[in-house]
């Protein structure tokens, strides 16, 4: 089996703020159907790394490639067309429109339909807003208005709607915030069946240290806006400076279940 061809290619991404380094020359690479995190403690420079991949914010310095393409410079929908899904820790939806009427929305946008939605919309992509709705498990809620929904229902519509423009890169910005334990297990084994089925490669924030561990194929660490460690989830936990820059935070559990297995 040959390996996975590179989707996103980062190399030396830098962006400052009147002298304050917020991301300092981060390079990495992310393959299809890969699962990658990117985690550090607040003010490491996650956020301002993820604006610069997806197009909100201009690097300093430095290039990003997806599939070949340079996207530095090109606007957010412009990378978005590009094939390239997000999803952001607050869920933003239409909550007086039907579950399936908020992936229409979507696939309206993506299609570059020139009508009027609102007249529209029941005929439009009807039945691909519903394969998307089945795949995250969504499909017995199509008819019911957003506003109903559970949020661990509305995060698995958010991932629905992530996907209406066939992405190839997905970039999720803490997706399993605010939910309950059992759900985010849930959110990202379905986030991860879908990514390598489909080959596309994800690349997530996340600050509940459980799910980066058990669901990450590779772990980036930023601090104070440098790389300080990559590598497999076995690798990062063994990484000395990783620790030290997380003591008394989440990855120190390893360590106590360690002491508790070996008690």
């Amino acid at each position: 089996m040959s390996e996975a061809a590179t989707l996103l290619s980062v190399e030396g991404l830098t962006k400052s703020y009147g002298g304050v380094h917020a991301v300092r020359g981060v390079s990495f690479e992310l393959k299809a159907g890969e699962i990658l995190a990117l985690i550090g403690p607040n003010g490491a420079g996650k956020s301002t790394c993820f604006d610069m991949l997806n197009g909100q914010n201009v690097p300093d310095s430095g290039k990003v490639t997806l599939l070949g393409r340079d996207t530095v410079g090109r606007k957010p929908r412009e990378i978005w067309r590009l094939g390239v899904g997000r999803t952001f820790q607050i869920t933003a939806t239409f909550p007086t429109m039907t579950v399936r009427e908020n992936v229409q929305v979507a696939l309206v946008s993506y299609g570059r339909a020139l009508f009027s939605f609102f007249a529209s919309a029941p005929q439009f992509a009807r039945e691909e807003a519903g394969r998307l709705l089945e795949l995250v498990g969504m499909e017995s809620y199509a008819e019911r208005p957003c506003g109903e929904l559970a949020y661990g229902d509305l995060k698995r519509l958010e991932l629905a709607i992530a996907l209406a423009n066939r992405p190839k890169l997905l970039l999720m910005d803490e997706p399993t915030a605010g939910m309950a334990p059992r759900e985010r297990v849930e959110l990202m084994r379905l986030t991860a069946r879908i990514a390598r089925e489909q080959a596309i490669g994800v690349l997530f924030t996340e600050h509940d240290m459980d799910v980066v561990f058990e669901h990450a194929d590779r772990i980036l660490v930023l601090n104070r806006g440098s790389l300080i460690a990559e590598g497999t989830p076995e690798e990062v936990r063994a990484n000395r400076e990783v620790r030290a820059v997380y003591l008394g935070e989440g990855l120190v559990y390893d360590a106590r279940h360690r002491e508790g297995a070996s008690a």
